[in-house]
């Protein structure tokens, strides 16, 4: 049975409830999640014509990223009592990631949208980020206006990609690779090599984008056991990491292993590298047991694109990357890199 979505009121005097924006408490997880649910739900059965069952197959985005960035999460509350909307948002050093975003239906033109987005803006002007994003969807006039309306600009499509995987036969992640190239996995680190490795991963990003900086996203997966990172080496050098979910409670749709972030140093670019890595990706899903691979590629970055298309992956659904800032031109078609800033 579907949840219903009680209408917003009147007061005795017949004035709007007031509605207040502060940031998520750790009591208020949950309703942030249904909150998230219901609305998202709402939207695809609009968009669809039908109502999927869970509005992010199995994702979960709430508890991790308040646990990793809690400044920079926010609810929207009806007279202290009710939450009616809510706003989740990260850095990654100078990169500010808003998103997701969400109303309750019967809450929409009350402005409360653009005052929790106001919140995030306050947020990442706090923390100097210089490049802001947001992915939404590219059939949605009204998300694309909300967007609009504090500088965001379409820049390209973002890809969710995915491969069902053969059962015939893994490879297992930890034999080495061609070309001399080796997959170590970031929780079997020693601590202290951990935090080399981070300073290694920031290089890497750093390379590709200036000032962007994953270390967080590493450590809560790390830290609550979401998935792990590989890292792909050559000898003793870093050719690239990958950071990933597995279903659970982490962003991973149920049986299926998520790619939240995956980058080849530009010093390493070379096609033959991204696919021996999705190799070694494919066989830690069969290792894990789950029955499809979902990788995230943002379309500018057109070589890695076209090297997903190559190894058998298909476009489940694609959103539309919207940005502002100093360096909205970063992006370098050649760039090995899958990411994901939903």
């Amino acid at each position: 049975m579907r949840a219903t979505v009680d209408r917003a009121g009147l007061d005795p005097q017949g004035r709007l409830p007031k509605v207040q924006v502060r940031r998520i408490r750790k009591g208020d997880l949950s309703r942030v999640r249904d909150v998230l649910e219901q609305t998202f739900g709402d939207f695809l059965e609009r968009q669809l014509g039908t109502r999927p069952r869970q509005a992010f197959g199995g994702a979960q985005y709430v508890h991790h990223r308040w646990l990793m960035e809690p400044w920079g999460c926010f609810v929207a509350e009806e007279d202290n009592a009710k939450i009616v909307g809510a706003a989740l948002a990260a850095t990654w050093g100078s990169v500010g990631q808003l998103g997701p975003v969400a109303v309750l239906t019967n809450y929409h033109n009350q402005t409360i949208g653009q005052q929790l987005i106001r919140a995030v803006q306050d947020f990442f002007d706090e923390n100097k980020t210089t490049l802001h994003g947001v992915v939404t969807y590219p059939t949605s006039p009204k998300h694309l206006a909300l967007y609009h309306k504090f500088g965001y600009r379409p820049k390209s499509l973002t890809a969710i990609m995915s491969r069902t995987l053969d059962r015939g036969g893994a490879r297992g992640v930890t034999k080495p690779a061609k070309a001399g190239l080796s997959v170590r996995r970031f929780s079997s680190l020693e601590e202290t090599k951990k935090k080399a490795s981070l300073a290694r991963f920031h290089k890497v990003t750093n390379a590709i984008c200036r000032g962007m900086d994953l270390s967080k996203e590493v450590e809560i997966v790390d830290g609550l056991a979401l998935g792990d990172t590989l890292l792909l080496e050559k000898g003793r050098a870093l050719v690239g990491f990958a950071i990933y979910h597995t279903p659970g409670v982490s962003e991973a749709p149920a049986g299926a292993l998520y790619v939240k972030y995956l980058g080849i140093d530009p010093v390493h670019k070379r096609v033959e590298h991204l696919e021996q890595f999705i190799t070694a990706i494919e066989d830690l899903g069969y290792e894990l047991g789950v029955h499809r691979v979902i990788l995230p590629v943002y379309m500018r970055y057109w070589l890695a694109y076209s090297t997903l298309i190559k190894c058998g992956y298909q476009i489940d659904f694609t959103m539309i990357r919207m940005q502002k800032g100093k360096q909205e031109d970063y992006e370098d078609p050649s760039h090995l890199v899958l990411d994901d800033w939903r």
